[in-house]
Order: C-alpha cells, then sequence, then structure tokens
C-alpha cells in the first residue's frame, strides 16, 4: 500500500489491486471490490495489470503531492508492444481535491477505444439516503432502493448531449458526498447501472480517443464533502465554471445584448409553414401520403398571431419552423429562399413586421449541422469524415440522405445565410441553430480542414457569437455546458420523463441539476401539457422559473416529447396559465437558484428557493403550487 495525506484528504493506492481509496473527514470513498481498470482497444481488453512492466513512485511538486505510474509494454497475439501510458493520481495542497490523470506517452500497437477508469464507487447499501446524480438532461437523483431500473442514458451518456447536459456526476450517502468532474470532457462520457429497487448504484466515466488517438492527458477531479446534499454538489460546480470563466449569467448576456432583457418573461409559440417529406426519407408515410406534406401561409399565421394579441397575451416569442422554400429539415445548409407558395420574402416580412407591431420578438429555426445530399452546394468533400475515411449518413429526417456539415464550415453558411435575411429586410430576434447543443461534438479527419471534437464545439459557439454580433439573440435544441457563454435560449431543457411517454415510471427523481448551476445563465421554455389530472407540466415550469410553451406545434408528432395533449384546454385556459409562469420568470430569470428540496423529505412535494427570495412549492399529489 501507498498512503499519502495532504490537506486533509488521505490517498491510499492499492499496488496489487491497481486500485484508489480517498479519505476525509472520517469518511472513506472506495472503488467497487468487483472493478479492475482495464482498456478496451480494437486488438481486445487489457487490463492495467496486463502491462509488461509497472512501476510506482510518490511524486510531489509545488502544488501537490501524488502517485505517478508507468504502465508499459501490452502483448498482442504474443508480440509485446511498446504502448506505453502513465498515471497520476495526487492530492491538491489548496483544496484537498483529488485529480486522476490519464496520460498517454506512446501510443503504438493498441488502438484504444475507450479507457474505464478511475473506478465506480462502492456504494452497494440499500437505503434511501445513499443516492446518485446524474446530467441526463435537466437531471435526476436515484436512491439506491429506488423501484425502477435505470435505463440505457440517452447518448451513452457522452458529456456534451442530452445525455450528459454537465460533465459531472456524483454520490451522497446520508450527509457525506463526492462530486466528479470531468476537466477534460470533449470525448468522454459516463455509464451508469441501478437495478430495479437497488440495493446498489454504480456510475463511472470512460474516455475515448480523438481522431483515433488518445492523444492528450485526460482528467477527472473529485471534490470530497462530509456534510452535504445535492445542492451543495452543485454549487461545488458553479464555483468551479466560475473559476474557469465559463458562468456567464443573463445579466451580463443583457449587457452586450439588450433584447434578452425583452424575451425575459415571454411566452413561446413554436409553428411552421411548410413540411415536405421526401420519398427517400425514413418518416415518409406511403400509406398516408396526405401526412407527409402540408402548407401553411405567412399570411395565416400573421392572422393568429393578432388573434393571440386581442386575446391579451402581452410578451410572445414565435419560434418559425419551415419558413424556406424547401421546406423543414430540407436541403440544408442552403436554406432558402422564404417559401413562394406561404408568400415568399414580402409574406415573411409582413409576420415578422406584425410581430414587432404587436409588442412581440421573431426568430426562426435553422440548422448547420445535417448536411442534405440534396442541398445545392453539397460537396462530400465538405462532410466530416471519419479516421477509417468513411463519411457516416442516414435518411431519417423529412429531407431524406444526409451526412453531417464539418462544423469548420457552419460559420460560413450561418453568415452567408443570414446577411441574405437581412437584405430581404426582415428583422430577426432570434434564432434556433438546431441540435447543436443537444448532440455531440463531431469530428472530421479531411485534412483540408480537421478538426476534433473540441474544435468542433469551438465552431458550434462561433455561429451563437455571430448571430450576437448582429443583435440576434441565439438559441438551440437543447442546453450544454460548453454553449453557456454565447447561448441566450433553448428550445428546452426538460426532465428526461418529459421526453418518454407520458404514464411511463420515472427512472429516478427529477431535480434541477442544470439550473442549480446555471439557471441565471440561459432562459428555459418548459413545456406546459397537462397530461391528466394526476400529472401538470406547468408545475415543473413553476418550479424552475422558466418560461411558458403556449403552443408547440411540433414538426415531427409523437417525437422530442411532442405527444398528444391528455387533457385538452381551450386557448384562454392556457393563455392564462402562461401568464402566471410568464409573471414568475420575469421576476427570477436573472435570479439564481439557491436551493431545492423535498419539503419533509417528500419527493411528491419540492420547493425551490431563488436569490432574491423568491420561493415556489408545488405538491404533485395535490397537483398545487404556491409562490411566497
Amino acid at each position: 500500500m501507498i498512503e499519502i495525506t495532504k490537506a486533509g484528504t488521505t490517498l491510499i493506492f492499492d499496488e496489487n489491486k491497481l486500485t484508489f481509496e480517498m479519505r476525509r473527514d472520517q469518511e472513506a470513498w472506495r472503488w467497487a471490490g468487483n472493478y479492475v481498470p482495464k482498456m478496451i482497444c480494437e486488438e481486445g481488453e487489457f487490463l492495467f495489470q496486463d502491462a509488461s512492466r509497472i512501476s510506482h513512485e510518490k511524486a510531489e511538486n509545488g502544488t501537490g503531492s501524488g502517485i505517478l505510474s508507468v504502465y508499459e509494454g501490452f502483448c498482442v497475439n504474443g508480440t509485446e508492444t511498446p504502448y506505453t501510458f502513465e498515471t497520476f493520481v495526487w492530492i491538491e495542497e489548496a483544496t484537498g481535491d483529488v485529480f486522476f490523470e490519464w496520460i498517454p506517452v506512446k501510443e503504438e500497437g493498441l488502438q484504444v477505444q475507450k479507457v474505464l477508469w478511475p473506478g465506480e464507487m462502492e456504494f452497494e447499501e440499500a437505503k434511501e439516503d445513499w443516492y446518485t446524480l446524474l446530467n441526463q438532461e435537466q437531471g435526476m437523483l436515484i436512491p439506491n432502493t429506488w423501484p425502477q431500473e435505470l435505463k440505457p442514458v440517452i447518448f451513452d451518456g457522452f458529456f456534451g448531449t442530452a445525455g450528459g447536459y454537465m460533465p459531472w456526476f456524483g454520490q451522497v450517502r446520508g450527509c457525506a458526498g463526492y462530486i466528479a468532474i470531468c476537466v477534460t470532457p470533449w470525448n468522454a462520457g459516463y455509464q451508469a447501472e441501478h437495478p430495479a429497487n437497488g440495493p446498489y448504484s454504480h456510475v463511472s466515466v470512460r474516455f475515448e480517443p480523438s481522431l483515433g488517438k488518445m492523444d492528450y492527458r485526460r482528467i477527472m477531479k473529485y471534490t470530497l464533502l462530509s456534510d452535504c446534499d445535492y445542492n451543495d454538489l452543485c454549487k461545488v460546480y458553479r464555483n468551479y465554471v466560475n473559476e474557469q470563466g465559463r458562468l456567464r449569467t443573463l445579466e451580463e448576456k443583457a449587457a452586450r445584448n439588450p433584447s434578452v432583457n425583452d424575451l425575459i418573461g415571454c411566452a413561446f409559440v413554436h409553428k411552421g409553414i411548410k413540411t415536405e417529406v421526401q420519398p427517400n426519407s425514413d418518416f415518409f408515410d406511403p400509406e398516408n401520403p396526405e401526412k407527409n406534406n402540408h402548407l401553411t401561409t405567412f399570411e395565416t399565421r400573421e392572422k393568429e398571431i393578432r388573434h393571440l394579441h386581442d386575446l391579451g397575451v402581452e410578451k410572445l416569442y414565435l419560434h418559425l419552423d419551415g419558413w424556406a422554400q424547401p421546406g423543414y429539415d430540407n436541403q440544408h445548409p442552403d436554406y432558402l429562399p422564404a417559401c413562394k407558395e406561404a408568400g415568399g420574402w414580402e409574406g415573411m416580412k409582413s409576420l415578422a413586421d406584425t410581430m414587432h407591431e404587436c409588442g412581440y420578438m421573431f426568430g426562426i429555426h435553422d440548422q448547420y449541422r445535417d448536411y442534405y445530399l440534396a442541398a445545392p452546394s453539397f460537396d462530400e468533400n465538405y462532410a466530416c469524415r471519419l479516421t477509417d475515411g468513411s463519411i457516416p449518413k442516414h435518411q431519417r429526417w423529412a429531407g431524406g440522405p444526409q451526412s453531417y456539415l464539418c462544423a469548420t464550415q457552419a460559420p460560413y453558411y450561418v453568415k452567408r445565410n443570414f446577411q441574405e435575411i437581412e437584405k430581404n429586410g426582415i428583422r430577426l430576434d432570434g434564432a434556433y441553430l438546431d441540435v447543436f447543443t443537444c448532440n455531440e461534438g463531431d469530428e472530421c479527419d479531411n485534412p483540408m480542414h480537421r478538426m476534433t471534437r473540441r474544435d468542433c464545439y469551438e465552431f458550434r459557439a462561433k455561429c451563437f457569437e455571430y448571430l450576437l454580433s448582429k443583435g440576434i439573440l441565439p438559441s438551440s435544441e437543447e442546453v450544454s455546458d460548453w454553449a453557456v457563454p454565447s447561448l441566450v435560449f433553448c428550445h428546452y431543457a426538460p426532465y428526461d420523463f418529459m421526453l418518454r411517454q407520458p404514464g411511463e415510471p420515472k427512472q429516478g427523481i427529477p431535480v434541477p441539476l442544470y439550473n442549480l448551476v446555471y439557471h441565471d445563465c440561459v432562459i428555459e421554455p418548459w413545456m406546459m401539457d397537462k397530461v391528466s389530472e394526476e400529472e401538470d407540466y406547468m408545475l415543473y415550469a413553476l418550479l424552475n422559473g422558466g418560461a411558458p410553451y403556449l403552443i408547440r406545434d411540433a414538426a415531427y408528432p409523437n417525437f422530442d416529447g411532442a405527444f398528444e395533449a391528455g387533457v385538452e384546454l381551450k386557448l384562454e385556459e392556457d393563455i392564462k396559465r402562461c401568464k402566471v409562469v410568464s409573471d414568475l420568470h420575469e421576476k427570477v430569470a436573472k435570479c439564481e437558484m439557491v436551493r431545492h428540496e423535498m419539503v419533509d423529505s417528500n419527493p411528491m412535494i419540492q420547493r425551490t428557493t431563488f436569490s432574491d427570495g423568491t420561493q415556489v412549492t408545488v405538491d404533485f399529489e395535490k397537483q398545487t403550487y404556491e409562490i411566497a
């Protein structure tokens, strides 16, 4: 055993099992007994202990102390390869935090696909106050005794996707807990396991290659707390991103773009103009051809907006789908001109002008990832190319066959298209760049525009920044940690159960982990469906201090949470409900969510507290709320 103590934290390393234990304030966190450090490679599975030469030594520097290990020489088919990596596990003197670093030294002989290290914690006791925190969408808390099995996490838990809004996970047992932050999240994700009724939950990280190589040092940071709950873990992460200079509040964003203030308190309306599902699309319905195509004119939408104004809607943002000639999800990124059959540029301008006459805000749907083969400018040379030379393609969406546009090209297309919209006299208040904050970053191995996932996120952010420079507030499908500095609002940031069939059992207790970190940084519209007499999504909108959806006509029915309403309400009733949510959003949008709690430890009664003192309490059993 090698033992190191620094800044109140003790690190214990078992040289035989190659496993670690961390201790702080009489609390010990050790890896699960059946965990074995390993790599998954094209050549097979390799345990760390399979290395021909392994060495360990204590290491100190000016900022901390730790254990440096070298693993050299792995055999493939009886032949030793020179593949070498190091691990450096150390305690930071200033904080007592523990850093786990995996460092590639010589990448010859193995094609690594996953590094499964550091390991999952031993977390085996059937106790309700032992729970795991996952950042799948808005967030979930899974007690060790939770009756439902955890299904596979969406996007395989890859950080930077809907499966991992933020690159961390945590566990709490009683009052002691830890938060594990992925410092290098661009090619990393997590896997989690919770069987029905427990009695355990496991969660751990994995590191994947970038353009076929591990290439750079991978780092996890563990902060151990002795008197905490999930609120404290969220605040540890908020402090972390603030230290990195990535906590950009709506107050700061409004200083650059004052129209942020106009968006606060808006009711959101989601409508479309033209849908044209191509025969070679997976969505095409040959049995019911009337479902494939439909058209609504700009003039009709204009009349609908005036009707909402007459009904007393004070603040409104219109998200317009399918406004261009190709139709929704067709021929991107060549998405011009405005749909001629719907009224062309003149009709679209009239709609935008009407929005502004009513004191409303106007924005459009656009897309710079899906690269349609039917786009006039399509050139396979600018599609994302994998390291084996292949180009991923599918035909899932309305426009049919597509690949993915290398994000190095996206800012050029954004500038080209939005300048054309501006030339036609259309003033945009916002723009939704689809999937950027929902799907993982892409990679491209074309030497003309080689791009890592980290590069991809930077190019996506450049698209948002261009819009901001033109006074257009950027939006995207969901939210993601990397996008916070430049994203103003989103399509939604829901709990995971909201995107599944209503009535399905919840996989954990919905908790607003993302909003406990970023509530005052991004405007989030919330679904307002009254699913049944026992489930009303309006309560979640209030609890989260978010903006309301007044109307949400989805482009693809029964997809992405767009299910038929369980309880039909009159438009006047919807407006009344939205007014309650909008008024609260106007009050707390720029406030930090300082605390979320289960009242009297009952998950059916939840309360949020905001930095201005506002408290929202909802009772999911009685379907009631109180704003104090």
